[in-house]
């Protein structure tokens, strides 16, 4: 799923090809995606871009009368500058924005159609859609803190939750971890003010850092490589592969359709977090560090 660096790098694209242009149409080819119909999307057709913004993983359309289109991408959609009037192409194409320098296409791989569209109008509209996640470039230690020990989750938990934190999903609270050197499961309340003090330099430091090598990386072109796995990540889908930082063996905790990478020399003292899928199987023979582990993947190997 996109995320603030990649969001804020579309925006930016955004702005350089449709700020101040008319919107001419909305072509949309799958119906599922509009989930609105107050302001009808009629309404904004005809209608000057006057600004752009993120809430959340949101990107924000404004348009003049005070209406926005609100994109959310989920996981498998994506946007692409095309030049004007470009088709629309099913299964995977949305909806196509028609502006007089080009058009921007919607897309989503795969079935499950989870990306949306909604039409609404001002502040409050905008503001119904907004899960209310802290804005972790805009804030402070004391408001980072406060809002991180609201409750009693894991710190992959809370990192990703959107009414906590804004923007964050599962690759970036990944590495954000890692440049703390924090476990995943490490309990919110229980964290010393040392370690949350690092874990808010680390989240301001990593998604700053991957929103300039994201920008870079487009530089004046449209943003079109945008993915969960990027070249130079520290741990996230690293599985396996070396911790960048001691070269030990990256390992994971799989749960439903995600799964977390973590070091676990750098973040967990050695200790190998349980995979709930293989735990449950192993019970008490679950390995307790990476070493035993590997001891067990050569008996498995080895085994006639």
């Amino acid at each position: 799923m996109p995320e603030l660096p990649d969001v804020v790098v579309y925006i930016e694209a955004l702005e350089k090809r449709i700020l101040g242009q008319r919107l001419d149409a909305v072509r949309i080819a799958s119906p599922f995606v509009l989930r609105s119909v107050d302001p009808p999307l009629a309404s904004t057709i005809g209608k000057i871009v006057k600004r752009l913004r993120r809430v959340g993983k949101r990107i924000c359309i404004g348009v003049e009368d005070d209406l926005w289109l609100v994109i959310h991408l989920m996981i498998a959609g994506r946007l692409h500058w095309r030049p004007r009037g470009a088709k629309v192409s099913k299964p995977r194409g949305l909806a196509g924005f028609d502006f007089s320098k080009g058009t921007l296409l919607l897309t989503e791989a795969g079935s499950q159609k989870r990306a949306s569209l909604h039409v609404v109008a001002g502040e409050a509209g905008l503001h119904a859609l907004d899960p209310g996640g802290l804005e972790v470039l805009d804030t402070n230690l004391q408001h980072f803190s406060a809002s991180l020990t609201s409750a009693n989750h894991t710190l992959k938990r809370a990192l990703s939750d959107p009414h906590l934190f804004s923007g964050i999903g599962n690759a970036y609270s990944d590495e954000i971890l890692f440049e703390a050197r924090l476990s995943p499961l490490a309990l919110t309340q229980k964290l010393s003010p040392e370690e949350i003090g690092r874990l808010f330099a680390a989240t301001q430091t990593t998604l700053t850092r991957w929103v300039e090598l994201l920008r870079e990386d487009a530089g004046d072109a449209f943003p079109e490589k945008v993915t969960a796995f990027r070249q130079g990540m520290a741990v996230h889908g690293r599985y396996k592969q070396a911790c960048p930082a001691c070269g030990a063996n990256i390992q994971r905790i799989r749960y439903a359709a995600n799964e977390t990478n973590y070091c676990p020399m750098c973040q967990t003292n050695g200790k190998l977090l349980a995979d709930r899928a293989l735990s449950r199987l192993l019970r008490e023979d679950w390995p307790k560090t990476p070493e035993e582990l590997e001891s067990l993947t050569r008996r498995g190997a080895e085994s006639p």
